[in-house]
């Protein structure tokens, strides 16, 4: 029996990590996209926010791996700093990884999957690119931006039997929170309902959901939040 592949960028650590894991664990194929080397049937180190890289990338797991059935553009970037002291270069690198790199996923993957007629691309978004939030104006608007994204190429490859889609994760607790973020205290946890940070299992599990029985989800931005939106 043939393995389905997916494709994770940003597989090495954190939520790429457990969906990657996640798949594996269901009988899947998974090939990585990272800077860093991850644990994957294929790990090919590279920056998602150049083109060139990703598609030289995609055309090597498709030959050795065999057809990507679902993309994953997981891999991110995050800092917090006040609108003032967000230069013009944070701007542009935050953007880079998330829109762009969600672009060049989409843009590398996606042809081969309407030639198909087969496939699905989760995009992992972010809830504060649904309602924003304090010191991360830079973060939250590259997030809005995929969300954006997602919509739009939904709608131009649904009729392709190509389903595109995103999921939005609340506060996670992965590397990308740094210890003494304020994001860790109590004070903030105390303002979730569920007054916890979400686990990376439980993406991985929305994720999973998404790619294999949500088959009649199209353009749907699913937000795993401990109840910061509501």
């Amino acid at each position: 029996m043939v393995k389905k592949v997916a494709l994770v960028t940003g597989a090495a650590s954190g939520i790429g990590a457990a969906i990657a894991t996640r798949f594996q664990l269901n009988g899947w194929q998974v090939a990585s996209i990272d800077k860093n080397k991850a644990n994957a049937n294929l790990s090919i180190e590279a920056d998602v926010a150049d083109f060139k890289s990703v598609s030289a990338a995609v055309n090597r797991i498709e030959k050795e791996l065999g057809p990507i059935e679902c993309a994953i553009s997981n891999a991110g970037h995050y800092e917090m700093k006040s609108i003032d002291q967000v230069s013009n270069e944070s701007l542009q690198k935050m953007f880079a990884v998330h829109l762009g790199g969600l672009r060049n996923i989409a843009l590398s993957t996606l042809p081969l999957m309407r030639i198909r007629k087969s496939g699905s691309l989760i995009c992992i978004a972010s809830e504060l690119g649904i309602g924003g939030g304090e010191l991360v104006s830079h973060y939250s608007s590259a997030k809005g931006a995929q969300i954006g994204l997602i919509k739009s190429l939904s709608m131009e490859y649904a009729p392709f039997n190509v389903r595109i889609n995103a999921v939005a994760p609340g506060p996670t607790d992965t590397p990308l929170i740094p210890l003494d973020s304020p994001e860790r205290t109590s004070d903030f946890l105390n303002t979730l309902p569920l007054k916890r940070l979400v686990k990376v299992d439980e993406i991985a599990h929305a994720v999973w959901f998404m790619a294999t029985e949500g088959t009649f989800f199209s353009g749907e931005i699913i937000s795993p939040n401990a109840g910061a939106i509501i």
